[in-house]
C-alpha cells in the first residue's frame, strides 16, 4: 500500500463516519431552517421549506430528536428554527430545550410554516426560505445533508455554487476498488482510526444498548433476542436492528453515519462488532474489519446515489459481510465472494421511507449477508451468468449501481406517489 492510498482512505472516512442526531433527512431540514434564521438575523415571521420528492419519502414516518414526539418536516424544520445551531451540523439539534418544543408545537398550528415539493432537483435538495419585516434569507442543501450549495440574504447571493459540483469541497472516491480497500484494511496504522472507527463503535453501541433496554420503534431488536435466543445470527441482527429502533423512534443519541445514513452505519458497525466478539478479535484485528466494511459501503454506494428506491440497508449488510468475512480470515477472493452473494440475495429490498421497519430490513439484509459469508468461506459463488451478476465484483457492483440509480427511478417515483396520496391503489 502507498502512502497516497492511506492518506486517500483515510481522508474518506473521516468525509464519511460523522456523528448525526437523529435520521439524516430530518435533522438535514431542521439544519437548513437553523442556518436561514442564522443568515436574516431575526426569529422569522415565516418559513418555506420546498424538498425533493426522496427528502419528504425519508422524512414523513420517523420521530425528530429532541422532539418530544413529534413527526415530520413540518416538526424538523420549525423546531431547528426555534432552537436548532446549524454550527453543530447533523447535530443541530443537540440544544433544543424543553421550551424550544413547546413553541414549535404552538408555531405548527398557525400559519408559520409550509412545505412544497421541488421538482427537477437531485435527490437529496432542501431549500429553506425564513421571511421578516421585509427581508428574506434562503438557503438551499444539495447532494449531501451538510453542503450548502446557496445562501442568500435578499438580493445578495452570499454563497452560491453548482449543485452539481457540491458546495462543501468534494472527496475523491474514485480510486476505491475491492483490491485497494482490502489492502488498505490489512496494512494501514491502526491508531489512525480511531477518530474515524473507533468512534464509530463508541457512540452507535451506546444506541444500541439504548434499543434494546427500551421500547422503541416496532421493538425490532428486542424481539430478535427474546424469540430467537442468545445465537450468534441474532445477536448479530438485533445489534444493529435495535439501534435502528431508537433513532427511528426519536432517541436523543448521536449515531456515526456512513455514506450519509445512520441506519446503514449501524448496520455495518454493530454487526460486525458483535461477529467479532465471537471471534475473540483484537481490537486491532476489529478496526481493520470495520475499516473495510465501511469503505466498501462507500464504494457500493458511489454507484447508488445517496437516496433512491434501493434499501440502503442491503449495500450496507453486504459491506458488513465484507468485513465479518474478513475477521473470519478470508482473502481478497472471499471478502469479494460476500459481497457479490450478498447483493445477489437481497438486492431486491426497496427503500419506502425511513420509518420504523427500517429495523427489520437491516435484520433482514444481515441475514443474508451471514449466508453470504458462510457460502463465500466454502468457496461457493453464484455463477457470474446469473441475473444482473458480472464476471468480477467491480462490474457486478457497477450493474447494481445502474439498476439502482436509473432503473429504479420510476419506481421511486411510484412509492413517493402512494406515500403522498397522488395514486390510490
Amino acid at each position: 500500500m502507498t502512502q497516497l492510498l492511506q492518506e486517500q482512505c483515510l481522508n474518506v472516512l473521516r468525509h464519511e463516519l460523522i456523528p448525526a442526531l437523529g435520521c439524516t433527512e430530518p435533522i438535514a431540514i431542521a439544519l437548513a431552517a437553523a442556518k436561514a434564521r442564522k443568515v436574516l438575523g431575526t426569529f422569522p415571521q415565516h418559513l418555506q421549506i420546498c424538498c425533493s420528492g426522496n427528502i419528504i419519502k425519508n422524512v414523513k414516518g420517523v420521530t425528530v430528536p429532541n422532539s418530544g414526539g413529534l413527526k415530520g418536516i413540518g416538526a424538523a424544520a420549525v423546531l431547528g428554527c426555534v432552537g436548532g445551531d446549524p454550527d453543530l451540523e447533523l447535530e443541530t439539534l443537540t440544544a433544543v430545550r424543553d421550551s424550544d418544543i413547546q413553541e414549535a408545537v404552538r408555531l405548527l398550528k398557525t400559519d408559520f410554516f409550509c412545505c412544497k415539493r421541488k421538482e427537477n432537483v437531485d435527490n437529496l435538495y432542501i431549500e429553506a426560505v425564513a421571511s421578516a419585516n421585509g427581508h428574506t434569507a434562503a438557503v438551499v442543501i444539495a447532494r449531501k445533508h451538510t453542503n450548502f450549495v446557496k445562501i442568500q440574504f435578499d438580493d445578495r447571493m452570499l454563497l452560491e455554487t453548482d449543485p452539481e459540483q457540491g458546495g462543501e469541497q468534494e472527496i475523491d472516491r474514485s480510486f476505491l476498488s475491492m483490491q485497494r480497500i482490502y489492502d488498505f484494511a490489512a496494512q494501514v496504522d491502526v491508531t489512525l482510526l480511531e477518530d474515524t472507527v473507533g468512534r464509530q463503535i463508541t457512540l452507535n453501541s451506546a444506541i444500541s444498548a439504548e434499543g434494546l433496554k427500551h421500547d422503541y420503534g416496532a421493538r425490532v431488536g428486542k424481539t430478535l433476542m427474546e424469540a430467537c435466543g442468545d445465537c450468534l445470527c441474532a445477536r448479530v441482527k438485533a445489534a444493529a436492528a435495535a439501534g435502528s429502533d431508537a433513532r427511528m423512534g426519536g432517541c436523543s443519541l448521536p449515531v456515526v453515519i456512513n455514506s450519509g445514513s445512520g441506519n446503514q452505519g449501524l448496520t455495518i458497525s454493530m454487526s460486525v462488532y458483535e461477529y467479532s466478539k465471537s471471534l475473540h478479535c483484537t481490537r486491532e484485528q476489529l478496526y481493520r474489519g470495520l475499516a473495510l466494511a465501511n469503505l466498501t459501503a462507500i464504494h457500493i454506494k458511489r454507484y447508488i446515489g445517496s437516496l433512491s428506491a434501493f434499501c440502503g440497508a442491503v449495500s450496507a449488510a453486504a459491506a458488513a459481510g465484507a468485513g465479518i468475512t474478513y475477521l473470519s480470515g478470508g482473502d481478497l477472493d472471499a471478502v469479494s465472494r460476500t459481497v457479490v452473494n450478498a447483493l445477489a440475495d437481497a438486492g431486491g429490498i426497496v427503500c419506502d421511507g425511513a420509518k420504523a421497519s427500517c429495523a427489520a430490513k437491516i435484520a433482514t439484509a444481515l441475514d443474508c449477508a451471514i449466508m453470504a459469508h458462510r457460502m463465500s468461506m466454502r468457496g461457493i459463488a453464484f455463477p457470474s451468468d446469473e441475473g444482473i451478476l458480472q464476471p468480477d465484483v467491480e462490474q457486478t457492483l457497477r450493474s447494481f449501481g445502474h439498476v439502482a440509480k436509473t432503473g429504479m427511478k420510476s419506481t421511486d417515483a411510484e412509492i413517493l406517489r402512494i406515500m403522498t396520496g397522488e395514486t390510490r391503489v
